[in-house]
C-alpha cells in the first residue's frame, strides 16, 4: 500500500530528492541556493492546500499573530484584519486578499498536522526547531518588498507558480536576531531568477536578500519551511559556562571600578588573554553538546500519534516492539536513578531498570518476556505513551 504521508521516511529527502541530500550537507547547506524542479505537480498533495487555508481561515477562531497579512505595493497594519478583542477578523481577510494582499498563517504546523510531521522529521535531520509558514498569494501579486531572512528555509510550492529573485549577502549569516532593515540593507546585484511551479522547491540561506511574485492567473500557495539552529557561538558559550563551573578565575568578579571613564584596562587586557589561553587548554565539547542536545530534545514533542487510541491495548506476551527509529533520547544517570532523557522531558526508573530500558530502546525487535524487571508493562506503557517504543 502506497504511504499516505511519504514525507515521514525521508523528510529533506522528498523535498528536494533524495540524491541530493549528500551534496546539500557538503556543499549547499548555508552555503548557497538550491533550486529543485521535480516535474511532478502532486508531489507534495496532502501537506497543504488552497481549501484548507479556505477551511482554517473561515472555519477557525484565530488570534493575533496566528495569521497576518503583507502587500509589497503598501505598507499594512494589522488594525486593518485584527477585531478589537485580538481575534482575525475573517471579512477583512478575505477582503484585503481579493484587493491583493498575501494571506500569512503563522506556524501552520500547529494546526495541520501533515506539516507537524513533516516538521518533527526535519527536526531530527537538523537537530533544530523547525517551523513552518504559509503564503498564499493572489494572482500578479507580492507579499513582501525585497529582504532577507535571519534563518534559513526550504520553499515547497504548493499550487501555483512563484518567480523568485535572488541577489546579494549584506550580511553573512547573520543571527537570529539580526533582522533585515529597510534602508540599510542593500540587495545588491541580482543573481539568479526562477520559477518555482506545483512540485517544486528551493532552499534559499539565511542572509541572502531575495523577493517573489506570482505568476500567471492563478493565486500561489506556498510553504516556508524554517530552520531555526544552534550556532558554534551557542556551543561556546555554554562550554565557557560548564568551564566556569571548574575554575575559580573565570567566577572571579571583575575589577573594582571597571565602568568607570578613567579605568586604566591594561591589566585586564592581558588577564583576559590569559584566561582565554587557560580556557583554549581546559574547553570540553561534551559536556556542552550534551547540554544543547538534551535541551533539544526535551523541548520536542513526543512523536506519539495513536498512542491515545492504543491506551487501553496492554502489552502482550510474543508481542514485537522497537524503538521508535526518529525519536532522540539519552540515557542518563541520576543518583540512584536512571533518567530517560526524551521528548516531553525526562522519564525517571530505578537504576535496576536500566538492563531493560536499554533492551527496549536498543533498536531491536523484542518483546515483554525479554525484559527481566519486575512488572515491565508500567515502563512498556510509558514508553508507548511517549513515542520511544512502537509495535512493529
Amino acid at each position: 500500500m502506497q504511504n499516505s504521508e511519504p514525507w515521514l521516511e525521508d523528510p529533506l529527502g522528498y523535498i528536494i530528492g533524495a540524491e541530493r541530500v549528500a551534496s546539500f550537507h557538503e556543499k549547499i547547506y548555508e552555503r548557497e541556493a538550491l533550486v529543485v524542479h521535480h516535474n511532478a505537480p502532486e508531489r507534495f498533495r496532502g501537506l497543504i492546500s488552497i481549501a484548507d487555508i479556505d477551511r482554517i481561515v473561515t472555519g477557525f477562531d484565530l488570534k493575533r499573530g496566528q495569521l497576518a497579512m503583507a502587500d509589497a505595493s503598501r505598507e499594512m497594519s494589522e488594525d486593518e484584519y485584527v477585531d478589537a478583542a485580538g481575534f482575525i477578523d475573517r471579512g477583512a481577510v478575505s477582503d484585503l486578499y481579493r484587493r491583493g494582499a498575501t494571506i500569512i498563517m503563522n506556524q501552520a504546523h500547529q494546526l495541520e498536522p501533515p506539516l507537524a510531521q513533516l516538521c518533527r522529521g526535519l527536526e531530527q535531520t537538523f537537530s533544530s526547531h523547525i517551523q513552518t509558514n504559509l503564503y498564499l498569494t493572489p494572482p500578479s501579486a507580492q507579499g513582501f518588498r525585497t529582504h532577507y531572512d535571519n534563518h534559513d528555509v526550504l520553499v515547497i510550492q504548493i499550487e501555483g507558480e512563484k518567480a523568485w529573485r535572488l541577489y546579494e549577502k549584506p550580511v553573512d549569516t547573520p543571527f537570529r536576531g539580526e533582522n533585515f532593515e529597510s534602508g540599510k540593507h542593500p540587495s545588491g546585484e541580482l543573481k539568479q531568477e526562477f520559477l518555482l511551479k506545483a512540485g517544486d522547491c528551493a532552499y534559499v540561506p539565511r542572509g541572502l536578500m531575495h523577493d517573489a511574485q506570482t505568476s500567471g492567473d492563478a493565486p500561489s500557495l506556498h510553504i516556508t519551511v524554517g530552520l531555526i539552529t544552534r550556532t558554534w557561538a551557542d556551543l561556546i558559550l555554554e562550554a565557557v559556562s560548564e568551564a566556569a563551573l571548574r575554575s575559580p578565575e573565570l567566577r572571579r568578579s571583575l575589577p573594582a571600578g571597571f565602568a568607570r571613564r578613567d579605568f586604566d584596562r591594561t591589566a585586564a587586557r592581558a588577564h583576559l588573554a590569559k584566561l582565554a589561553a587557560d580556557l583554549a587548554r581546559d574547553i570540553q565539547l561534551d559536556p556542552a553538546m550534551d547540554l544543547l542536545a538534551d535541551t533539544f530534545t526535551r523541548s520536542r514533542g513526543a512523536a506519539n500519534r495513536g498512542s491515545i487510541l492504543s491506551a487501553g491495548a496492554a502489552p502482550q506476551p510474543g508481542e514485537l516492539f522497537k524503538a521508535h527509529e526518529r525519536v532522540p533520547f539519552r540515557i542518563a544517570e541520576d543518583g540512584d536513578s536512571v533518567v530517560v532523557i526524551c521528548p516531553g522531558g525526562e522519564l525517571t526508573f530505578p537504576s535496576e531498570s536500566r538492563a531493560d530500558i536499554e533492551c527496549a530502546l536498543g533498536g531491536k525487535l523484542f518483546t515483554l518476556g525479554d525484559l527481566k524487571g519486575e512488572k515491565p508493562e508500567g515502563m512498556m506503557g510509558t514508553f508507548l505513551a511517549y513515542g520511544l517504543i512502537v509495535r512493529d
